[in-house]
């Protein structure tokens, strides 16, 4: 099977990924430059809308029938490489992140954030990191955006989080991103060094690296170093101890966002792991599902145990993100395509909750459960937005998470049998218990204090009314009409699960090996035969 590479000259007049990249930078400079708050946040909303745009017309021109890299971009200066594209795996990543920057300006103009310039220049670059690193394809590329990811989550928490230990939750999260940090930097280094014993000189390009990991002699070594790493971003049970903290004492609209980040793990696991050691990650299996399993049940039951509405949508994560795990190491298209699917889902439905986890408190100034309720009738839009996102996430019928678990549900079976699949639908039972249980005590419940009016201006009551349309919307939307989104994963989930080795063994020797077509090396790849 070869690997296809389009040039981004063959598609489009201009570099539509360094744009995509690139714009909000140059949002920034006219944000700082800007003599008021209001024009900054201006020229934040003319960037991040056309950044949406963009994101759009990446959509439109992205060849869904046709399996490979699109839109490639490679540059070599001063000894260093610069390669970006996209395929099935990482398309609706990019805009969905454009979709949740520009929802998070809107809910800072509603909050007291509107007249902080810092703030609105974080969440840009924020969104330049998270666009760079999910369009990367250099290893080194790529984690140099990860690191770059602190600079806007520690600035946004330490200036603007509504927590009163944030500079406790940084030196926390330092602890687990740093030791996250060095272990992907040292995996990476081991890919690398792999070429030593290939006719390529060292490379940290990841076509190159794919094509040549047969020369590989630390498989497991490299295998432990990425995933760890990446367990620690996504996160994964027990990696997971900086997130509710970080969710407790951040700021809403930072987490709307990075809440895409945290799906640059999954994401990473299926760019980085599987194409590159799939037989060690066959054999790592049963340890990964086990995690993914406690992860499942260990999320959910926290979950249901929190008083504090973000901190209940942190373990939520937890617990959603062993069940992407599982999908992805299921070693067959159709768990593949259920992960990548419900984690667009998940990111957006629980930016979501989030946002209305922030409207609620700009109103009662608590985000605690027990202080709340009877909020249905004052803020209709609000308790709908959540319920839509909450049964999103619950995977209920006419949602696109309904879709999404199919496959992953499908897969399960196929790989580990009906009792997994089983527990990853009581998991889900258990995640619709908390969240319906969080509506409840905050919408319909009559309130255990008295209730203070809030006042706000028309123009946040419609501001807020956007937020909820456009989440909803796209929720809805892509529910009843999920087969184009589905069409975008199809063909490269696809091809991802003919390379394993030990799976496709048992299937009247369709193994094949993959090869790119604008670097063929001498046939001595036999890695996967």
């Amino acid at each position: 099977m070869d690997i296809n590479i389009t040039h981004w000259s063959v598609v489009t007049a201009f570099p539509l990924l360094s744009v995509l990249t690139l714009l909000p930078l140059v949002t920034i400079v006219g944000v700082w430059r800007s003599p008021s708050a209001a024009m900054a946040l201006r020229f934040g909303y003319t960037g991040t809308l056309l950044n949406v745009l963009l994101s759009i017309y990446l959509l439109l021109i992205f060849d869904s029938e046709n399996s490979g890299i699109h839109l490639a971009e490679h540059l070599h200066f001063l000894g260093m490489s610069y390669a970006v594209g996209v395929d099935s795996t990482n398309i609706l990543f990019i805009p969905l992140t454009a979709v949740l920057t520009l929802l998070a300006l809107v809910y800072t103009s509603i909050t007291r954030h509107v007249t902080d310039k810092l703030f609105i220049a974080c969440i840009l670059g924020y969104e330049t990191i998270l666009i760079g690193a999910f369009a990367a394809l250099n290893v080194l590329q790529f984690w140099f955006w990860c690191a770059l990811e602190l600079i806007p989550v520690i600035l946004l928490t330490v200036h603007s989080g509504t927590g009163q230990h944030r500079r406790w939750v940084v030196a926390r999260l330092l602890q687990y991103w740093t030791g996250g940090l060095l272990m992907t930097l040292a995996g990476f280094l081991f890919l690398a060094f792999g070429l030593i014993d290939s006719e390529h000189p060292l490379s940290f390009d990841w076509l190159i690296l794919k094509q040549n990991n047969a020369y590989l002699h630390d498989e497991v070594l490299i295998f432990v170093l990425l995933f760890f790493g990446f367990a620690i971003r996504m996160p994964l049970f027990p990696f997971h101890g900086w997130l509710p903290l970080l969710a407790e004492h951040g700021t809403v609209a930072s987490a709307a966002i990075f809440l895409v980040g945290l799906k640059l793990g999954v994401y990473a696991l299926i760019r980085y792991i599987l194409p590159m050691v799939p037989g060690v990650a066959e054999q790592w299996e049963t340890f990964v599902l086990t995690l993914g399993l406690i992860s499942i049940f260990y999320g959910a039951l926290l979950a249901l145990m929190q008083i504090n509405i973000r901190r209940l949508l942190a373990f939520a994560v937890v617990s959603h993100t062993g069940m992407l795990v599982i999908g992805v190491f299921n070693f067959n298209e159709l768990g593949l395509e259920g992960s990548l699917l419900l984690s667009s889902v998940y990111g957006l439905a629980t930016a979501g909750m989030l946002f209305c986890a922030g409207l609620i408190y700009e109103r009662t100034r608590t985000a605690f459960i027990p202080r709340l309720g009877g909020l249905f009738d004052s803020n209709t839009a609000i308790a709908l937005l959540f319920l839509i996102c909450a049964l999103s996430t619950m995977v209920m019928p006419g949602t696109p998470g309904f879709d999404a678990a199919h496959l992953l549900i499908e897969g399960t079976i196929e790989e580990d049998g009906w009792l997994i699949a089983i527990a990853i639908l009581v998991g889900n039972v258990l995640a619709a218990a908390f969240l319906l249980r969080a509506f409840q005590q905050i919408f319909i419940t009559a309130p255990k204090r008295t209730k203070h009016p809030y006042h706000c201006s028309h123009h946040s009551v419609i501001k807020e009314r956007i937020i909820t349309l456009v989440i909803c919307g796209l929720l809805i939307i892509s529910g009843f009409w999920s087969t184009p989104w589905l069409k975008f994963i199809d063909q490269d989930a696809v091809a991802i699960s003919l390379m394993y080795p030990m799976h496709n063994s048992q299937q009247d020797n369709k193994t094949a090996i993959p090869k790119i077509i604008t670097a063929p090396l001498d046939d001595k790849d036999s890695r996967n035969e």
